[in-house]
């Protein structure tokens, strides 16, 4: 149960939450909404919004708007292996602050679905935090969500534009597999992610 009083922290995985967001809905998420949505009218310490970047797609623009929103932004740049494949993510540097700043605060909002961070979640819960994690149901693991103290859905309320889930060609709703053939997954490039606010 959210109190006032509580002091809360919020990390989101931008990454995870923008291709949950476009391939589901084929919609951009309202990052203030969902800070809105996070925080719940407690005390904000901190709130972190973890980017990966690439060198042909300037995002100077989204991460300034992050920025006036209330967010701490933290970037790195997208790594090129010897046999072409890419690496880029930030689930260890978002378990190091989680950890770190764990002793101040009453409540950690993860938002992320990727099921990576059980054991962070279990852990923060043994050092007596309250852990929620806010993302979007068909994208977050199970073992995530039985994980957390509460889980959050997203829904197309904390979206901009279009917020119809995107549809196979049977007229089915379908998940992050929608563009067979573009790159996906918290290591891949973020096309026009300036402007989603």
């Amino acid at each position: 149960m959210v109190a006032r009083h509580q002091r809360v922290g919020v990390l989101v995985d931008v990454q995870n939450m923008f291709y949950s967001a476009k391939h589901q809905y084929r919609a951009k998420l309202d990052f203030q909404k969902l800070l809105d949505a996070a925080v719940q009218d407690r005390q904000l310490v901190r709130a972190i919004a973890y980017i990966v970047q690439t060198p042909e797609i300037d995002q100077t623009s989204f991460i300034n708007t992050l920025r006036q929103i209330g967010y701490e932004v933290k970037t790195k740049m997208l790594r090129t292996r010897p046999d072409g494949t890419t690496k880029g993510d930030w689930d260890m540097g978002m378990a190091i602050d989680a950890i770190s700043m764990a002793d101040r605060l009453d409540a950690i909002v993860l938002v992320s679905g990727d099921g990576d961070f059980v054991e962070l979640v279990s852990m923060l819960k043994a050092q007596g935090v309250r852990v929620e994690v806010l993302s979007f149901p068909s994208s977050t693991a199970e073992e995530l969500k039985l994980a957390a103290t509460e889980f959050s859905p997203i829904g197309p309320d904390m979206l901009l534009g279009g917020s119809q889930p995107a549809l196979n060609g049977n007229g089915r709703s379908c998940g992050q597999r929608l563009f067979s053939g573009e790159a996906s997954g918290p290591g891949a490039p973020v096309p026009s992610l300036a402007g989603s606010r």
